[in-house]
C-alpha cells in the first residue's frame, strides 16, 4: 500500500468499476476484483493502474496490473493479460476510482483529534515548547525536540534524534532518524491535484505520504506535498534551503543540496548528488540524473542526463549558456 495511514475500502469488482466509468465491454472478467490502485511500476496483479501519456509506454509494457484505465490510442501499449478500461479522460476516471477506494483522502481539513502534548504520552519523552499539539496515530522516537506552536497532526511517524522547529505543521509523513525540520514548514498536506471538468474542478485524492530519509534538513518556510498515487520522497543527507516547494510524487535522491525558492512540479525525479541554485524551477514528470548541477534561476523543462551542468531558460549545457551570454 502506498499510504499506511488512509483506510482502503476495497476490494471492488472490476465489472463495477467499469459501470462507474461507463465503460461497456462484455469481455471483462466478472470475477476479477481490484484491491488497490497504484502507478504502472508499483501495481500488482490485484491492482488497477492508469496510462494517460506516451511518456509512460515503457512502464506500461511491463506493468503487472490486473487492469488499466487508459485511452483507445494507448491500449496497445499494455500487456495482453491487463484488462483495458477505455475512457475519454484518464485522470478524472482515475480520480473517481481512487476516491471510492480511499474516500478519507479527498478532504484535508484541520485535525480535530489533536491534544496539548502535555496531555499525551509524549509529555515526558519529548522536549517541547509552548502550545504544541499532537494528533492521533503519532509515533515519536528518542531525543526529539518540537518548537513552539507546532502541530504534529494525525498519521505521523518521527524517528530518533529529530528536531521540529516552531510554527510547523506535519501530517501523513514519515521522518526517519536525525532529521531537522526548521521553522514554518508545512509537510504532508494534499498537493495541487485537480482537473477542470464541465466548468468545475475535480479534485484528485492524494493517497500518498511524504517520506524523509536520515540526516536530511528541511529549511524554513518550505512546503512538501504528500504523494497522489505514489509517495513524495526526500533522500538521505539531502539539504533543502528556505522557502522551497516540492509537489506531489517528487523523488529527490541522496546527498542533494537545493538552494532557496526552488520549485518542483509534480512527479519529477532527481538522482543523487544534485545541486540546484536558488529560484530555479523544475517542470513536472522529468528525470534529472545523478551528479547534476543546475544554475540559479534556471528553468528545467526536459530530462537531464547524468554528470551534466546546465543553466538558463530553458536550461542548457553550462558551456553553451556562457558562450551565448558573454
Amino acid at each position: 500500500m502506498t499510504n499506511p495511514f488512509f483506510k482502503n475500502y476495497g476490494p471492488l469488482k472490476l465489472i463495477d468499476v467499469c459501470k462507474i466509468l461507463k465503460f461497456k465491454n462484455g469481455n471483462i472478467n466478472k470475477k476479477t476484483k481490484i484491491f488497490d490502485i497504484s502507478d504502472l511500476n508499483s501495481a500488482s496483479s490485484k491492482d488497477i493502474t492508469f496510462l494517460h501519456s506516451n511518456k509512460y509506454k515503457t512502464q506500461a509494457l511491463i506493468t503487472k496490473a490486473a487492469a488499466c484505465i487508459t485511452t483507445k490510442n494507448l491500449q496497445d501499449s499494455l500487456p495482453d493479460k491487463c484488462e483495458k478500461i477505455i475512457v475519454e479522460n484518464v485522470l478524472i476516471s482515475t480520480a473517481k476510482v481512487t476516491e471510492i477506494l480511499y474516500p478519507d483522502s479527498v478532504n484535508d481539513d484541520f485535525d480535530n483529534s489533536v491534544k496539548e502534548i502535555s496531555k499525551t504520552k509524549f509529555k515526558n519523552k519529548v522536549e517541547f515548547g509552548k502550545n504544541v499539539l499532537i494528533g492521533s496515530n503519532v509515533k515519536i522516537g528518542k531525543n526529539c525536540l518540537i518548537g513552539h506552536n507546532s502541530i504534529i497532526e494525525k498519521n505521523v511517524i518521527i524517528g530518533d534524534n529529530c528536531s521540529i522547529g516552531s510554527n510547523t505543521i506535519i501530517r501523513n509523513t514519515i521522518l526517519k532518524n536525525h532529521i531537522k525540520v526548521l521553522d514554518g514548514c508545512v509537510i504532508g498536506k494534499k498537493g495541487f491535484g485537480f482537473f477542470p471538468n464541465n466548468g468545475n474542478n475535480y479534485r484528485f485524492p492524494q493517497i500518498g505520504i511524504v517520506l524523509i530519509n536520515d540526516y536530511s534538513e528541511i529549511g524554513c518556510g518550505s512546503t512538501i506535498d504528500r504523494g497522489s498515487i505514489s509517495n513524495t520522497v526526500i533522500g538521505k543527507n539531502t539539504y533543502l534551503d528556505n522557502q522551497i516547494h516540492i509537489a506531489h510524487n517528487v523523488k529527490i535522491g541522496d546527498n542533494c543540496i537545493i538552494a532557496g525558492q526552488v520549485g518542483f512540479a509534480g512527479s519529477s525525479t532527481l538522482g543523487n548528488n544534485v545541486m540546484i541554485g536558488g529560484q530555479a524551477g523544475i517542470s513536472g514528470h522529468l528525470k534529472i540524473g545523478n551528479n547534476i548541477k543546475i544554475g540559479g534561476g534556471s528553468g528545467v523543462i526536459k530530462d537531464i542526463p547524468d554528470n551534466s551542468r546546465v543553466m538558463g531558460y530553458p536550461a542548457k549545457d553550462l558551456k553553451e549558456f556562457i558562450k551565448e551570454n558573454k
